[in-house]
Order: structure tokens, then sequence, then C-alpha cells
């Protein structure tokens, strides 16, 4: 996949894969500063003695701190639209934890373009269904519905465009 895509392409590449990350180490060091950050320090995140005894058998990266790496990911694997001069983060239709992320293991995010549709005369919302994998293993950290707005100059919008 090219770095860079055009409005004008971007309608038909919905429904295509745009990248996969490389992948991501999750070691118990980031886990301590992601707990230090937002002042979750719950035992399952920190207390490797602790968390052994759990079903979880160490230590597991915190939900959101899995889903925070989701910017990372897309910076690393995902076309940037030439023309945008801002992108935001609009939000998520829907956030799944589906498996624990153990300390010391890597993930990597895949994104899936679902939706294109322009927002008045300088935006366009991008809709991404993005899966975070954990390496070996078949069950994906989470799934999501990831909404950003792309902004641009106006007099940049495709001629066609819905």
């Amino acid at each position: 996949m090219a770095r860079e895509i055009s409005l004008a392409d971007i309608e038909s590449l919905v429904g295509t894969e745009l990248g996969v990350s490389e992948w991501i180490e999750v070691p118990q060091s980031r886990i301590d500063t992601f707990a230090d950050a937002t002042g979750d320090h719950q035992f399952i995140h920190v207390d490797p003695a602790r968390a052994a005894e759990t079903p979880f058998g160490g230590t597991i990266a915190h939900g959101f701190l899995t889903l925070s790496m989701l910017s990372a990911m897309n910076y690393d694997c995902v076309p940037t639209v030439r023309e945008q001069t801002m992108g935001i983060n609009y939000g998520f239709e829907k956030v799944r934890f589906m498996a624990p992320v153990p300390a010391g293991t890597r993930i990597r995010g895949r994104f899936v373009l679902e939706a294109a549709r322009f927002r008045g005369a300088g935006m366009i919302m991008l809709t991404y269904l993005v899966t975070i994998e954990i390496e070996g293993s078949k069950k994906p950290a989470l799934t999501a519905t990831w909404l950003t707005i792309s902004q641009f100059d106006p007099k940049d919008r495709p001629q066609d465009a819905g």
C-alpha cells in the first residue's frame, strides 16, 4: 500500500485492508509507566508475584494501554491523506477487549477502511475496523470501530465526492 493516498482515491479503498503495523513490544516497564500515568495500579498490571496467582499467570497490560497503541500502529502502516492539513480522533463506535495482553508479549494493529464520508466542505470521516493481534495467539487483544476526521482545504475536495 502506498504511504500516501489522495482524497480522490479514498472512496475506492472502502472495504480494503490499508495496513498491518509492525509488532510492538509490551514489556512490564511500559505497563508500569502507563499505570503511573493513569493512576491505575491494579495488581494484575503491576504486581508480578500476585498476578501469577490469577488465571492470567502473570501481569497483563491495561486494556486502555492496548487501545492507546492504535495511534502509533496507525502512523506505522496506514497511508496518510495527501491533502490533509490536520487529523483528529473522533472516537469509537465499539471497542471490545477480547483477550488479555501478557507482559512481555508483542502486539500489532490491522486496519480495514470500513467507510469514508465527506462532512462539509473540508472534512472527511474515516471509519476503520481495527484489530490488535497478540503474537502467537489466535484470539485478538481487541477489536474496535474507530472514527477519525481528516481536515483539508475545501478547494482540494474531489468534484464527484458525495
